[in-house]
């Protein structure tokens, strides 16, 4: 695929340097080398836009070809291989007799709302209100830079870059498919279906979710939109109240909405304290990442997580900037490091929750030990079954650790420099030379290397890692966002709306009618902690990297290409998950001070049987739970105006109540 370039400006208008085209005549002829290596990279981008237009050509070849095929020949061939597959959620339940009673709101996460250009530079001429984040994902392989520009923030204000305006779609279609065939709402949309609703009964909260949680009232009211649509939605049937379905980092995003319609004007919504205790029913939150992810760190700290260590480890050098000359990461990082939202996701409560050097909750955690395969509620452990080995134990609070042996001795051995001191020298390159600018390039030497000497982050010094290294983005963090503990939540400082999303830094409503659901899956490994390494000086380069090559074989099973693992949904250890709700919730606290009932439900993780099943009707990883049978049935009646109790409870497959009580926690 060749990469459109734009006619020559006219001599009265200069090419602005951040528009993908090319230089004009005068440019070219006063830097012939400048030009040659311009020349270069846009034939690299060409090569490179090709061989993605080729992927895309093919997966919309084999869409087309499912799409082509009678609805029913999928099942049938299925049925004839593994006999005859039991009925949809919706399906089954409208034989039961349930229908349409409390509406229903969902909130997207984090990357996977739509969002649409309704103003751009001149290098995305054409594409008014076409999606840029979303469906085909074709101007990405179409004009890649263009598109980093117009998807990233202004590095300093965390709002729009001057006139580039996306906004997010609107409706259902918002986050019903991430792209053509992957699902993330439509499936639960369908089966909700099934037993009467509709678009009058269902309401999708979409928002910008690269924003700060408050920057999506401040730019494009957001919050009052979603306050004026429950109320709306609770009018219009009857009294009834909302049932709230947040996934991933909405479940964050959802917390700041109930803190913020309480709060009186400005910096709230006005509502009242016992506003949510007359329009919620429940709130069942998937794959909550209520304190965090250690993933979040990794992403900000070297552009990686697990999927890119692997790769780099089977294929040396493929993702660097060396092979098309894009610097593809160093983009990338660039971009990301402009959504304020990303930062909601670090994890939260320090070493009192995550564990210090030397002890975590789940360090006895056994990676070799088998699963149970039952997802049945009749079946499932109310309990919590414990999954304790003969494994080494996992420092899993040294969430960063330089080196494999760092990861693995005694804290009294480690011989540590502090950074914070250190002063950051000279740059560590020539950043002319560089497409993309990011804050590692005013580190210096010395201050890459005082970083490594540091030896080993937990999640207490976590932060301090952040604040040296990405010091634009953590000022604008430090605005919109908080993750310790808090001592006293009669303090009127946590008024302010940046604790909003920490739910140890919060109370709930006063609304004792409600409940809290957190719903997840369990035994698909998920990342905890890394070890990393210094890679070797280079033009523009990241100078950290996930440690491919650290392997803790039979002696330690969770310690795989770089990254050690533990139980969770791919994303979101289940600590994040379910503590809240086993402990930090449980009863009348001083989180929960009207005793919100909360239930935690576990799926236990079961890959498809045949390729067939697609992503499969037993998944427990964090995104394809969203097509979980069992899930969906739990929403369902929840809707249909069950109780937790009527449930039957907590479902627990996990070790989740074990580590709970570990950590030491004033409640």
């Amino acid at each position: 695929m060749s990469f459109p370039r734009r006619r020559k400006a006219p001599n009265t208008q200069k090419s602005e340097p951040h528009e993908i085209d090319g230089e004009n005549e005068d440019d070219k002829k006063r830097n012939p080398k400048t030009n040659l290596r311009k020349d270069k990279r846009w034939s690299c981008m060409d090569s490179c836009c090709w061989f993605i237009g080729c992927i895309c050509s093919i997966w919309w070849f084999f869409l087309f070809l499912y799409n082509a095929m009678p609805a029913s020949f999928p099942q049938y061939v299925t049925e004839a291989i593994t006999g005859p597959l039991p009925d949809h959620p919706g399906v089954k339940l409208l034989k039961e007799g349930l229908k349409v009673k409390h509406p229903v709101v969902f909130v997207p996460g984090i990357v996977t709302g739509g969002l649409e250009l309704w103003e751009g530079h001149q290098c995305a001429e054409g594409l008014f209100r076409k999606r840029l984040w979303g469906g085909s994902f074709g101007e990405l392989y179409k004009r890649p830079l263009c598109w980093v520009e117009h998807i990233s923030l202004d590095n300093e204000t965390g709002l729009d870059p001057s006139g580039i305006r996306l906004r997010p779609v609107s409706g259902l279609v918002a986050a019903d498919y991430f792209a053509a065939g992957y699902f993330v709402w439509a499936v639960l949309i369908a089966n909700l279906a099934r037993i009467g609703y509709e678009e009058k009964t269902m309401y999708m909260a979409a928002y910008d979710w690269r924003l700060s949680f408050q920057n999506t009232e401040v730019r494009d009211q957001t919050l009052s939109r979603i306050k004026s649509n429950i109320e709306l939605m609770v009018a219009t049937n009857g009294g009834k109240k909302v049932v709230v379905i947040p996934h991933s980092m909405g479940v964050l995003y959802f917390l700041h909405f109930m803190k913020w319609v309480e709060a009186p004007a400005p910096m709230g919504g006005g509502g009242g304290l016992d506003w949510c205790t007359k329009h919620i029913k429940a709130v069942m939150n998937i794959g909550a990442p209520f304190l965090g992810v250690p993933k979040a760190v990794a992403g900000l700290f070297s552009m990686e997580a697990k999927d890119v260590a692997i790769a780099r480890a089977f294929a040396p050098g493929v993702l660097d900037k060396d092979v098309f000359g894009l610097q593809t990461f160093q983009h990338m990082m660039r971009m990301t490091r402009t959504w304020d939202s990303t930062m909601s996701m670090i994890p939260k409560g320090g070493d009192t929750i995550w564990g210090g050097l030397d002890w975590s909750p789940e360090g006895d955690f056994d990676c070799s030990a088998k699963k149970l395969k039952n997802n049945d509620t009749q079946t499932a452990d109310q309990s919590g079954k414990g999954t304790l080995g003969t494994t080494k134990r996992v420092n899993y609070g040294r969430i960063i650790s330089f080196g494999k042996d760092v990861s693995d001795i005694h804290s009294f051995e480690i011989k540590r420099v502090d950074f914070q001191g250190a002063v950051k020298g000279n740059n560590l390159i020539n950043t002319t030379k560089c497409d993309a600018w990011t804050e590692y390039q005013e580190m210096g030497i010395e201050g890459v290397k005082a970083v490594a000497d540091y030896k080993v982050y937990t999640a207490g010094s976590i932060l301090d890692l952040l604040h040296y290294v990405a010091p634009k983005l953590m000022a604008r963090g430090d605005a919109h966002f908080s993750h310790g503990i808090a001592d006293n939540l009669d303090d009127p400082k946590y008024e302010h709306h940046k604790y909003w999303s920490n739910p140890l830094e919060t109370k709930l409503p006063n609304a004792p009618d409600m409940e809290i659901y957190t719903m997840y899956g369990v035994g698909v490994p998920t990342e905890r902690a890394y070890v990393y390494k210094l890679t070797p000086a280079a033009e523009c380069y990241i100078p950290f990297q996930i440690d491919a090559s650290a392997e803790g074989g039979s002696e330690n099973p969770c310690l795989k290409g770089g990254v050690f693992s533990v139980d969770g949904d791919e994303t979101v250890p289940i600590l994040s998950a379910g503590f809240m709700c086993a402990k930090g919730w449980r009863g009348t606290t001083r989180f929960n001070p009207s005793g919100i009932r909360t239930y935690i439900r576990e799926y236990d993780h079961a890959p498809p049987a045949n390729l067939l099943e697609g992503r499969g009707t037993q998944s427990g990883a964090h995104v394809d739970i969203m097509g979980n049978f069992a899930l969906i049935e739990d929403v369902i009646r929840v809707a249909a105006g069950a109780t937790g109790e009527d449930l039957g409870g907590d479902r627990v497959y996990s070790d989740i109540y074990k580590w709970s009580e570990k950590i030491k926690l004033q409640l």
